[in-house]
C-alpha cells in the first residue's frame, strides 16, 4: 500500500546518468529502448541487444564508473548512449575517443576489417554545448569542398560527400528542446518531453499517443519510491558535483598562479629595462 508521503515524491530524473542507465539497461524495458532510438536515429529496428546492461562498480565515481549503454540494432549497427547530466567541457574529445575505442574493438587481431559494424555515438546534454540552431545535431565524416589547385576532372556529375558511412554522432541537447517548446508529433519529441518534464496534460496526451513512454514514465515512478535508488542517485548527482567543483578549483588556481608569474615575469623584465637605460647597457 502506498501512503501519502510517497505518492508526494518527486520522481527522480530521467536526466541523470544513473537513472536512465538503470531503466534503459533493463531487459524489460528493451522495446522502450528501441522505441526511443527509432525517433533518435529515424531507422525501422527490428532487433535489439543491450551489452552493457549491469553498472559499474564503481558507478559513485563519476570518472570512472561511466554510465554508457551499449546496444547492437539487428546485428549491424553498434549504438553507445551517454547522458552528459553538467558541462565537464570535455564533449568533443569524450566523444571522439568512446566512437575510436567502440569501433576498434570490434575486431581481434588479424581479423578483417569489413567485420567491423557501424557505430553511432549519440550523446543527451543536459546543457547548451555547441553553437547550432537545433537540439538534435547530426555529425558524420564528410569531405571538405574541393580545393581549386587540387581539382582533376574525373568526370564525376555527383561526387561523394562522406568519406565512410561507418561512424556517426548524434547530439541532442535538452535545453534547446525546451526553448524550441515543439508540438508532441515525432517520436523524438514525445520521448524528449518525457526528459525534461511536460506538464501533466501533455504527458497525459503522449502515454496515449505511445504506450512505451507510459510503461517508462510508470517505472520511472516506481523506482522514484525505493529509498536504495534514490541515494544511489544522490550519491552519484555528489560524484559529479564534486568532481567539476575540483576541476574548476584546479582551473581557477592554475590561472591564478599564471597571473601572479607573469606579474613578476613583468617586473624582472622592467627592472632589467630600467638598469639599462641608466647604465647604457
Amino acid at each position: 500500500m502506498i501512503n501519502e508521503q510517497e505518492i508526494n515524491i518527486k520522481k527522480l530524473p530521467l536526466t541523470s546518468d544513473y537513472v536512465f542507465k538503470r531503466i534503459f539497461g533493463q531487459e524489460e524495458n528493451k522495446e522502450a529502448l528501441k522505441d526511443f532510438l527509432e525517433g533518435i536515429l529515424k531507422i525501422n529496428i527490428e532487433k535489439i541487444e543491450i551489452n552493457n546492461p549491469e553498472l559499474p562498480k564503481d558507478f559513485y565515481d563519476s570518472k570512472y564508473g561511466v554510465l554508457d549503454l551499449k546496444v547492437t540494432l539487428d546485428n549491424q549497427i553498434i549504438v553507445n548512449v551517454e547522458m552528459q547530466v553538467q558541462n565537464q567541457h570535455n564533449i568533443a574529445q569524450r566523444s571522439t575517443y568512446y566512437m575510436s575505442r567502440v569501433y576498434s574493438q570490434q575486431i581481434g587481431e588479424n581479423e578483417p576489417y569489413i567485420n567491423c559494424k557501424k557505430v553511432i555515438v549519440i550523446n543527451i546534454l543536459n546543457f547548451n554545448y555547441y553553437k547550432r540552431n537545433s537540439y538534435h545535431s547530426i555529425a558524420r565524416m564528410k569531405f571538405e569542398k574541393n580545393c581549386q589547385e587540387e581539382y582533376v576532372d574525373m568526370g564525376y556529375e555527383k561526387e561523394e560527400e562522406y568519406a565512410t558511412d561507418y561512424i556517426e554522432m548524434h547530439i541532442i541537447e535538452l535545453q534547446k528542446f525546451k526553448k524550441k517548446n515543439p508540438k508532441i508529433d515525432t517520436k523524438l519529441e514525445q520521448w524528449l518531453w518525457l526528459f525534461v518534464g511536460g506538464e501533466e496534460e501533455k504527458m497525459r496526451r503522449i502515454a496515449k499517443k505511445n504506450k512505451e513512454i507510459e510503461k517508462i514514465d510508470k517505472k520511472l515512478a516506481s523506482m522514484s519510491l525505493s529509498r536504495e535508488e534514490r541515494n544511489n542517485y544522490e550519491f552519484r548527482r555528489k560524484a559529479i558535483l564534486d568532481e567539476i567543483s575540483a576541476i574548476d578549483y584546479a582551473t581557477k588556481k592554475g590561472l591564478a598562479q599564471g597571473i601572479e608569474q607573469g606579474i613578476e615575469k613583468g617586473k624582472r623584465n622592467n627592472s632589467k629595462r630600467n638598469v639599462k637605460e641608466k647604465y647604457g647597457y
